[in-house]
């Protein structure tokens, strides 16, 4: 059976730190530039929407409109 020791362990620990130090970092990446992405286009939406209502309560006088 082979065995590596204590140095291959201390080899495979650092190489694990740096995965999940790498890991981190890149989810922090995602979601600061992912995010953008997302609320602009909601906020567009958002905004659509909004316009849209404001246009037919202001041409429909009264709140019973069919």
């Amino acid at each position: 059976m082979e065995t590596h020791g204590p140095l291959g362990t201390l080899w495979v620990s650092l190489g694990l730190i740096a995965f999940y130090i790498a890991l981190t970092w890149l989810n922090t990446l995602l979601g600061l530039f992912l995010t953008p992405l997302f609320l602009v286009p909601g906020t567009w939406l958002l905004d659509w929407k909004n316009k849209r209502k404001a246009k037919r309560e202001q041409g429909i006088g009264g709140p019973h409109h069919g």
